[in-house]
């Protein structure tokens, strides 16, 4: 049995500055720091942060006054951030810059009176925070969430010439755009944004996976059930006819699922570290892989900065 390992995989820039903003948080403010749902969807990584004095909340009213909460990775709602001010918390945001560029443009749009289709995973907090970037005084029934072509045909909205769309960032890029075309039948004049807001990694790692797939009889991705981004690597696999399994680690890893099978794809979410993929390769090799070979790829180089209130001068920097 051989190994083939996709290319990229495992962490982005907006996990790796989410993961750093806590760390840092804790290293410059001491514990607890409170951080507003899981900073990444990734068990490893929460558990490993809660041993370090991170307080994982689901409500502010859990953060007593005065304290410093950290906003996750996945954006909020401007009700949120009122709300943090209101009961005097210092606030961290590890918003990822990209979910910040959809808010941006959110607010935007509905202050020049466009109403906005969200496409988008009900219940996700990226999909939530997005939805609820209306400012006060602002229609809030202007922001409409489609997660499936049903849910387009069934949309009404006020005024079809002035409707514009946004996308979760971690969407099935395929699907996404057949959601798309679906609301540009409809809706023939409706406005997109000037740039794609799937961001750059998860297209990166799904187009990593299409190369893959066709190379391999099954798939392992690594990566939490609550991950939106590695869900959708699975189902990339799965599309294409290949076997494809989710794991949040080593041990979730069946026997069977590879059992007769020549070689084994490994690929990991965003939000998952490299070191699961190094102990899900070797789990593999006890179970009789003979070579790992990774694959070419997409090279990232896209680094995001720590919020001022945390940011120290890096090696080199002045």
């Amino acid at each position: 049995m051989d190994v083939l390992l996709a290319n990229p995989r495992g962490f982005c820039a907006g996990v790796t500055r989410a993961i750093e903003i806590v760390e840092s948080a804790l290293g410059q403010r001491g514990a607890p720091i409170y951080v507003r749902h899981e900073i990444v969807h990734n068990r490893f990584v929460v558990e490993d942060l809660r041993a370090k004095g991170a307080v994982f909340v689901d409500e502010l009213a859990e953060v007593p006054r005065g304290s410093t909460v950290i906003f996750s990775a996945h954006g909020v709602a401007r009700a949120v951030r009122s709300d943090a001010e209101a009961r005097g918390l210092k606030v961290i945001d590890a918003t990822c810059p990209l979910v910040t560029k959809v808010h941006l443009e959110v607010a935007k749009l509905l202050r020049e009176g466009y109403e906005i289709v969200m496409i988008g995973h009900r219940g996700h907090p990226e999909s939530e925070g997005t939805m609820g970037q209306a400012e006060a005084g602002v229609n809030h029934a202007d922001m409409h969430l489609v997660e499936t072509l049903e849910d387009v045909a069934r949309l009404e909205v006020r005024d079809a010439r002035r409707l514009a769309y946004v996308t979760q960032t971690t969407l099935s890029v395929d699907d996404a755009a057949k959601i798309v075309a679906a609301l540009r039948a409809r809706f023939a004049t409706i406005r997109g944004p000037r740039k794609d807001d799937i961001c750059y990694a998860t297209q990166n790692r799904q187009d990593a996976v299409k190369f893959m797939a066709p190379r391999c009889d099954v798939v392992i991705v690594v990566g939490s059930p609550n991950s939106s981004n590695s869900n959708r690597l699975r189902e990339v696999a799965q599309h294409m006819g290949i076997e494809a399994y989710l794991v949040d680690d080593a041990a979730g890893l069946r026997p069977e699922w590879i059992a007769g099978k020549a070689r084994v794809g490994i690929t990991a979410g965003a939000s998952a570290p490299e070191m699961l993929i190094d102990k899900l390769v070797e789990r593999l090799k006890e179970l009789g892989a003979k070579s790992v070979r990774p694959l070419e790829g997409t090279a990232e180089h896209v680094v995001f900065s720590l919020p001022r209130e945390l940011a120290l001068p890096r090696r080199g920097e002045v």
